[in-house]
């Protein structure tokens, strides 16, 4: 699945113009090397969203293309 993809599925970003945007300005990264748009994302990967004077760290726990709001957060682990 493609990072922005999932990063709108699992509402970690709200919208998927968002995820992409933040994916060109380098503010997304798998499994520590910055990220594309359109870069894959599998199952056991790190996900580092840096936002402004912080950031988050997520292991994918799954994939889906349909998730209801209240399991969008069962696609991820919050990691430190």
């Amino acid at each position: 699945m493609r990072i922005d993809k999932f990063l709108k599925i699992s509402r970690l970003i709200k919208r998927r113009t968002v995820a992409k945007e933040a994916c060109e300005q380098g503010r997304i990264y798998i499994n520590g090397k910055p990220s594309k748009p359109g870069s894959e994302v599998k199952v056991g990967d790190i996900i580092t969203v840096a936002f402004s004077g912080s950031e988050i760290k997520a292991r994918v726990k799954s994939l889906s293309e349909h998730v209801k709001k209240d399991e969008a957060s069962d696609m991820y682990e919050i990691i430190d």
